[in-house]
């Protein structure tokens, strides 16, 4: 198998077995014990170290926020130790998220992410979610809710 395969492969599994929601506790499985994870934010890009224990911590704030989501790998492309990924997961809004009180109704974030591969493990990936788009349901939903 070649780097790229066994690039994709890795990201493949890690996107449908981690960042699903499916088994948050394995995120070992897939990340180097330390990974760089790069934000990518208009507004204010930031560098985040990630461990295995935080990233499970994050997917399972995931799982409080929209409960069980479906995730949806919509595109993936390898090329050497990169492999991009773009992703649909679908849930519904079960808690707080920044001033928006949860209205139980459904929200899809849409993301994509660059992650690199070294010896067997993620360690480095560059991440940009669609935050307007989150934006602009989260709004909606209020204002739909509040009615």
């Amino acid at each position: 198998m070649t780097i790229t395969e066994q690039s994709e492969k890795l990201v493949r599994e890690f996107l449908e077995v981690i960042r699903s929601g499916r088994e948050p506790h394995r995120a070992a499985d897939f990340l180097a014990e330390t990974v760089i994870a790069h934000q990518l934010n208009a507004e204010k890009p930031e560098i985040v170290h990630r461990t295995p224990k935080n990233y499970q911590e994050h997917i399972e704030e995931f799982l409080t926020i929209f409960g069980e989501f479906s995730f949806k790998i919509t595109e993936l492309i390898a090329s050497n130790d990169k492999v991009y990924a773009r992703w649909e997961q679908t849930g519904k809004h079960l808690a707080q998220i920044g001033q928006y009180q949860p209205t139980g109704l459904p929200l899809v974030e849409i993301g994509s992410a660059v992650y690199r591969v070294d010896t067997g493990k993620i360690v480095e990936y560059w991440i940009q979610p669609d935050r307007l788009g989150m934006e602009k349901q989260l709004m909606e939903n209020d204002k739909n809710f509040t009615k």
